[in-house]
């Protein structure tokens, strides 16, 4: 595996006292774990925030190796990880693709639509304007591992049908993409869900 391009930070885990394993979402090698070396490093941990976008080249000797992986940040989402909600719609969105999606499988829909979802929540003046597109990504993710979901999308303005569809798909997440894993993942979620509670219908 060897190539260079645009991807998102969807998780990072410490390696060692200074290295990251990263996992990184492009469009056309889908989500890749990579070596960073110096990862914990005052200049690269702010690169590697979840939610990120980065310029990535990805090398490896063997498809049996974790390959190694040099990043250059292209856009942060840093200054949004002050604020309550945009912080953990970004952890959950993140948390659930590097979670649910294999990796290695090529999903250019899902990464166009985490950047969509991504820039929405920083860019929009409150969760009501980006939630649908959150409940869109996800029920896209569903789609795209083979979980049909029918669920009605819910008016723009109509905020009690919002929670409602957000608590149908997320037992969907819960049962299919997520089984093995939903009490690690699904905890994002839910302080999201909190949080998406105390907006006023």
């Amino acid at each position: 595996m060897q190539f260079r391009a645009p991807a998102l930070v969807c998780a990072a885990h410490p390696h060692g006292e200074t290295a990251v394993i990263v996992r990184l979402l492009t469009a056309e090698h889908g989500l890749v774990a990579a070596y960073v070396a110096g990862g914990r490093g005052r200049q690269l941990r702010p690169v590697l925030i979840p939610g990120n976008a980065v310029e990535a080249e990805v090398r490896s000797k063997s498809d049996s190796r974790l390959p190694f992986a040099r990043v250059e940040l292209l856009h942060s989402r840093g200054p949004w990880l002050s604020e309550p909600l945009p912080a953990a719609a970004i952890a959950w969105v993140t948390a659930l693709t590097a979670a649910a999606l294999p990796e290695r499988h090529a999903y250019p829909a899902l990464h166009e639509a985490l950047s969509g979802v991504l820039g929405a929540i920083c860019m929009a003046p409150s969760a009501r304007g980006w939630a649908l597109s959150l409940l869109s990504y996800e029920v896209l993710l569903l789609r795209e591992l083979g979980y049909g979901v029918p669920v009605a999308r819910p008016g723009q303005s109509d905020w009690p049908a919002i929670l409602h569809a957000f608590d149908r798909i997320g037992r969907e997440l819960a049962r299919y993409p997520l089984a093995d894993r939903r009490k690690d993942v699904m905890a994002a979620r839910a302080l999201l869900r909190e949080r998406l509670a105390r907006i006023d219908g």
